[in-house]
């Protein structure tokens, strides 16, 4: 019997807390930021196509560089990384993943049998691929490598060099793997930054997946994607999501295009927000006993604990200290990094609200150093 793993990251949506830093999203979008009464109305709520609506997947073809036949629309990115693990895993398949990592990348693969390999990207190397390290395991029965673009939890992203590099590795040692790359975080830029270019288009073994969840703020819209350039590997993900969903919400598809027509009109100021707030973030860094990893993209950043002041014994209860005053981060648990580590969330709230947070995670720590 297929069983999956709790995960503690749900808490993230069913209990909430007053200064949240382990939120990894930027602020919410409302219905009428994209459309208004009388498009809301005329709303169909017929079924949708089952590999999306035309308009969309055209939206999210034309920003990954690749063409609209190659798009399947899902339900939320999650989704996408499951059907892929549907089709990709059994008992006994190989699985190399790089951590940490977004908890069901390792979930799925493991409730469905199959064999996961965890490579560890280390704080101390700045989360940077270590190539050799994945060279070393993969093998010819390895069926899928999993990894994010920026990375969940850290927000460092790997360079095109870096990813082209990965696959010329992956055609010659796992020639029939397929290297996953989630890049929900890739739209969230700092200050006047662009965006990273999508690895959509490097190589028929690559798949991305992505959502309008995080960079946009539009997580209630349950609207993610997943391209694929190998055709056989698109149609049987198209009946895999035809079995699960049939189609995706009619609304949230409308909503989505109207959201992403806007692209560049609704992320600019949110670059701006998330530059600044990362910018307080290194200075509050700067002043504390901590030391970080500066993310490259989206709204999350990994923040360690010095072990030189603050000793082993304290580490628990520097988190209780967090929830005693009503402030939690992403502790590195979440993700299968050292509990020294732990995620910051510095797009969620607002700015005043950020600034707040800091300061009770000072005094946080203040109170066991």
């Amino acid at each position: 019997m297929t069983t999956y793993a709790s995960w503690d990251m749900m808490s993230l949506v069913d209990v909430p807390v007053r200064y949240d830093l382990a939120q990894s999203t930027c602020p919410p979008l409302s219905v009428g930021d994209l459309l208004d009464q009388d498009e809301v109305v005329a709303t169909g709520l017929g079924y949708g196509r089952s590999q999306g609506g035309a308009e969309l997947r055209a939206l999210i073809a034309a920003e990954a560089g690749i063409e609209a036949e190659h798009v399947l629309v899902t339900v939320g990115a999650v989704s996408a990384m499951f059907m892929l693990a549907q089709d990709r895993c059994g008992p006994g398949d190989h699985v190399v993943l790089a951590t940490p990592c977004f908890p069901p990348a390792r979930i799925v693969p493991e409730g469905l049998g199959a064999r996961v390999e965890a490579v560890p990207l280390r704080f101390e190397d700045g989360y940077r691929l270590p190539i050799a390290a994945l060279a070393e395991s993969f093998t010819a029965s390895t069926r899928l490598v999993s990894l994010a673009s920026p990375q969940n939890p850290s927000g460092v992203s790997f360079t095109a060099e870096e990813l082209q590099e990965l696959l010329t590795v992956v055609s010659d040692r796992s020639p029939e793997a397929v290297v996953l790359v989630d890049e929900t975080y890739r739209a969230s830029a700092y200050h006047q930054d662009a965006p990273a270019r999508s690895a959509a288009a490097l190589s028929g073994q690559v798949v991305t997946c992505s959502s309008v969840s995080k960079a946009h703020g539009a997580p209630g819209l349950r609207i993610g994607w997943l391209t694929t350039t190998d055709p056989g590997l698109h149609q049987r993900l198209s009946n895999t999501k035809s079995v699960l969903t049939s189609s995706c919400s009619t609304v949230d598809e409308v909503l989505a295009a109207a959201l992403l027509r806007r692209r560049a009109e609704i992320l600019s100021p949110r670059a701006q927000r998330l530059g600044a707030a990362l910018d307080e973030l290194e200075c509050w860094v700067e002043e504390h006993p901590v030391a970080h990893v500066r993310p490259d993209a989206g709204a999350v950043c990994c923040v360690r604990l010095d072990p030189d002041i603050v000793p082993d014994g304290t580490v628990g209860a520097f988190y209780e200290a967090l929830a005693d005053r009503d402030v939690r981060v992403a502790p590195g648990r979440w993700f299968g990094e050292d509990e020294r580590v732990f995620r910051v969330g510095f797009g969620h709230l607002a700015p005043a609200d950020f600034t707040e947070a800091l300061s009770r995670v000072g005094d946080a720590l203040l109170a066991h150093t």
